[in-house]
C-alpha cells in the first residue's frame, strides 16, 4: 500500500482535509488562476496542465468554507491604501486572494455576511479618501490637526468624492486606473484646498468652511461667486461666513442676476448702497427672499406712513426688522401695539424710531411688563407715553432690569403711590444702570449735597430727572457754586428737598439770576434759601419786569408771592396792595391792613396759588 498523501490534493478516498492550512490553499488558488491564463495564451500547456485542473476543481468543490473574520482580513489587506506589514513567511506576503472569491453567497448566512463585507469595504474606501484628502490638505501646507478637524465635518463631501472616483471609472482614460488615483484626481479637480485656502484668508473659521462645502453639494465653484458678490458690496471679513451661513440653504442656488435684484430694490426704498454691507451682514436672509416676498415686507411698512428716509435709517438701524420675521408676526406686533391707544401712523413712526421692538415677544416680553406697569398704579395713558417717549423701556428684560430698580427706589423711601408716577414722568429712568448711575447719584446727593436719608425718597420722587446727569459735569459743578454763595450743607439739603431740579441748571444760568437778586433787588441770601424755586424762574421774562412793577408801584413781595403766580394774580396783588398804603395814608385804617406798615407781603396777606408757573 502506498502513501497516503495528506494535504488537499490528496489521492486517497479516505484523506482528511487540514483545515488548519486553509490560508496557503488560497495561495495556490490564486496561483493556478494566473497558471490557467497563461494556459490559453499557450496551447501546448493545455493538456499538460488538465491534470491541475482537474485536482483544482476538485478541491474547490471539496473547500471548507471561510470564516467571516477572515474574509474581512482578506478585504482589508486587498482594499487598503497601506498594506499591513506582515512577517516573513506569511501567506499573504507576496499575493492576496481575489475579492470575487469571497463575494460568492451559498446560503443565507452567506448573504450575510456578504452585506457586512460590503458596509466594510465601504468604510475601507472612505477611510481611503480621507487619507487621501488630508494628504492633499498637507500638500497645501495645512496642519495635521487643521485638517483633521475639516475633515471630520465634511463628511457627504467625502462621500462625494468616493461616488464621483467610481463614476470615472466609467470613462476609458480611468478605465485601468486606481480608486486612489481617482480620487486624486477628483480632490484635485474640485479645487476645494484653494478654497479653503481662501475661505481662510478671509477670516472664516474651519466650522464654517466645513458647512459650506457640506452645502454646495460638490459645487465648490459657487462658495467663491458667492463670496466676491458679498465683498462688493462691503459685507467685510468677519461677517462673511455669517452672511454665507444664515442667508438659506439655498443661496449657492441663486444667481448673481438675482442677488443684484434685491440689492437694486432695497436702494429704490432708501436702503443706501453704502448701507448695504452692513444690512447683509446683519441680517443675510434677505438674500434668501424672492422679489415677491420681499416686496411684501417693504410695502407693510411703508403703508404704516414712512416715507422712504426713515424706512432707510430703520433698516440700517435693525435690519433684522425687515427679515427675520413672518409677516404673521409683524401683524400681530403691531396690533398689540395698538391697543396702547396708537393710531397706524404713531406705530410707524415708533418704528422707525425703535425698530428693535419688533424683536420682543408678545407672550414673554410685553405682556408680563404690561402686568407688573398696571400692578405699579400706572394706567394704559401712562404706558403710551413710556411707550412713545422711551420705546426701548418695553424691549428689557422686566425680571433683569426693571423689578431690581423698582425694589431699590422702594427701599430708599420712595413711596410706592409714588413711583408709577415717577415712572411716567421719567420713563428714561429705567434704561439706566443701577450700580454705574443710579446708585452713585444717590450716594452723591446724601454725602456731598446734604440730602438727609429721610427726604432722599422724596427728592427721587419729585425730580427722578437728577438720575440722568452726569456727577462730575453737571451735580458736583452746582453744588460746588450754592456752597459758594454761604449755603450750608444742610441747607443745601433742605433746598434740594424743597426743589431737586435746582441741581440741574448750568452755574451759567444761574449766576446772573443770583446777581440781580442781591444787587438790584438787595434782597437777602435767607430769601434764596426759604424759596428755591426762584432759579426756576426766567430772567428776562419774569424776574425783571415784575420787579419794575414793585419797584413803580413802590410795593414788595416775598419771592414766593412775587413769582409764583400768573400776571392777572400777581396785577391783582398789586393793586390791592397799592389800595392799602392809599387808605393808610388817608388815616383810614381797619383789620385788613393790619401790617401794610411793613411794607412787605405775608403768607396771610397772599395765599399761595397753587397755579403757579414753574
Amino acid at each position: 500500500m502506498g502513501p497516503i498523501l495528506i494535504g488537499p490534493y490528496s489521492t486517497a478516498p479516505d484523506a482528511v482535509l487540514r483545515t488548519h492550512n486553509s490560508k496557503s490553499t488560497s495561495i495556490l488558488i490564486h496561483h493556478l488562476s494566473r497558471h490557467e491564463n497563461s494556459k490559453s495564451q499557450n496551447p501546448d500547456l493545455t493538456v499538460s496542465n488538465q491534470g491541475d485542473d482537474d485536482q483544482r476543481h476538485e478541491y474547490e468543490k471539496r473547500q471548507l468554507p471561510v470564516p467571516l473574520e477572515e474574509k474581512l482580513n482578506v478585504l482589508e489587506l486587498s482594499l487598503a491604501a497601506k498594506r499591513i506589514p506582515q512577517f516573513p513567511g506569511s501567506i499573504y506576503s507576496t499575493s492576496v486572494p481575489p475579492i470575487q472569491s469571497l463575494l460568492l453567497p451559498e446560503n443565507a448566512d452567506d448573504e450575510e455576511d456578504e452585506e457586512e463585507m460590503i458596509m466594510r469595504a465601504l468604510e475601507i474606501r472612505r477611510r481611503m479618501t480621507q487619507e487621501i484628502f488630508k494628504e492633499a490638505m498637507r500638500k497645501g501646507k495645512f496642519g495635521i490637526t487643521y485638517s483633521t478637524n475639516l475633515m471630520s465635518r465634511i463628511p457627504e463631501f467625502i462621500d462625494y468624492v468616493m461616488i464621483e472616483a467610481a463614476a470615472l471609472k466609467k470613462l476609458p482614460e480611468f478605465q485601468h486606473c486606481t480608486f486612489n488615483s481617482r480620487v486624486k484626481t477628483v480632490i484635485q479637480d474640485s479645487n476645494v484646498v484653494p478654497l479653503v485656502r481662501w475661505l481662510k484668508h478671509n477670516q472664516l473659521s474651519y466650522p464654517k468652511i466645513a458647512k459650506l462645502i457640506t452645502m454646495s453639494k460638490g459645487k465648490l465653484d459657487s462658495i467663491r461667486c458667492l463670496t466676491e458678490w458679498l465683498k462688493a458690496i462691503h459685507v467685510k471679513g468677519e461677517f462673511l461666513g455669517v452672511a454665507l451661513l444664515k442667508s438659506g440653504d439655498n443661496i449657492l442656488e441663486r444667481s448673481i442676476e438675482e442677488l443684484d435684484g434685491v440689492v437694486e430694490y432695497l436702494v429704490s426704498k432708501g436702503v443706501r448702497r453704502d448701507w448695504m454691507g452692513y444690512v447683509m451682514s446683519r441680517c443675510p436672509q434677505l438674500l434668501s427672499y424672492g422679489m415677491e416676498e420681499l416686496k411684501a415686507r417693504v410695502e407693510f411698512y411703508l403703508n404704516m406712513g414712512m416715507d422712504e428716509n426713515d424706512f432707510g435709517t430703520m433698516v440700517f438701524d435693525y435690519p433684522g426688522v425687515l427679515g427675520l420675521f413672518t409677516l404673521e408676526e409683524m401683524n400681530q406686533k403691531v396690533n398689540y401695539l395698538k391697543e396702547f391707544g396708537l393710531n397706524t401712523e404713531d406705530v410707524g413712526r415708533l418704528l422707525a424710531f425703535r425698530p428693535q421692538l419688533m424683536g420682543c415677544s408678545i407672550e414673554e416680553r410685553w405682556k408680563p411688563l404690561v402686568k407688573y406697569l398696571y400692578y405699579l398704579g400706572i394706567s394704559r395713558d401712562g404706558m403710551r407715553r413710556m411707550l412713545t417717549i422711551k420705546p426701548m423701556i418695553f424691549c428689557f428684560d422686566m425680571e433683569a432690569n426693571i423689578v431690581p430698580k423698582v425694589q431699590f427706589f422702594q427701599g430708599i423711601g420712595v413711596r410706592d403711590d409714588a413711583i408709577g408716577d415717577m415712572l411716567v414722568k421719567f420713563p428714561p429712568l429705567l434704561t439706566y444702570s443701577l450700580y454705574k448711575k443710579i446708585r452713585p447719584v444717590i450716594i452723591f446727593l446724601m454725602t456731598k449735597a446734604g440730602v438727609t436719608e429721610k427726604d432722599i425718597g422724596k427728592v427721587i420722587a419729585l425730580g427722578p430727572e437728577l438720575l440722568g446727569c452726569s456727577i462730575a459735569n453737571r451735580l458736583e459743578v452746582s453744588v460746588k457754586y450754592f456752597l459758594s454763595l454761604g449755603i450750608g450743607r444742610r441747607q443745601l439739603g433742605e433746598m434740594i428737598a424743597d426743589f431737586p431740579m435746582m441741581l440741574r441748571y448750568k452755574v451759567e444760568l444761574l449766576r446772573p439770576k443770583y446777581q440781580y437778586l442781591r444787587r438790584t433787588m438787595v434782597r437777602p441770601l435767607r430769601d434764596v434759601i426759604e424759596f428755591p424755586r426762584f432759579f426756576s424762574y426766567s430772567l428776562e421774562d419774569r424776574i425783571i419786569p415784575r420787579h419794575k412793577i414793585m419797584v413803580e408801584n413802590r410795593v414788595n413781595f416775598k419771592l414766593r408771592y412775587m413769582l409764583g403766580c400768573t400776571d392777572e394774580e400777581f396785577n391783582e396783588r398789586i393793586a390791592e396792595k397799592v389800595e392799602r398804603r392809599r387808605r393808610f395814608e388817608l388815616g383810614i385804617l381797619d383789620d385788613s391792613v393790619a401790617d401794610c406798615q411793613t411794607g412787605s407781603g405775608t403768607e396771610d396777606d397772599f395765599p399761595k396759588s397753587d397755579n403757579a408757573p414753574s
